[in-house]
């Protein structure tokens, strides 16, 4: 007798929309970041536009893009259960 189960990202919330959006407004801020999970790449997102004087949150707008292109099932994947940090 076999069992049928989900797997572990069936029951999870993509944030994808959410995060990209964000990522793309509010860039500099990291914000996507935080609502991942990842407390410092958000605080490092915040030092590299403080230190590039806004340059660096051209990073955040690219991660942005990545999110909003990836299906949900990638995005939960890579950036929710795996905890991809950069790009």
């Amino acid at each position: 007798m076999s069992t049928f189960s989900t797997p572990p990202s069936a029951n999870i919330e993509s944030k994808r929309v959410v995060c990209g959006v964000l990522a793309i407004v509010l860039s500099g801020l990291g914000i996507h970041r935080f609502i991942l999970g990842d407390v410092v790449g958000g605080i490092l997102r915040i030092l590299i536009t403080l230190a590039t004087c806004g340059v660096g949150s051209l990073l955040g707008f690219i991660e942005g893009i990545i999110y909003l292109t990836k299906s949900d099932a990638d995005f939960i994947a890579i950036y929710q259960i795996g905890k991809k940090s950069w790009f």
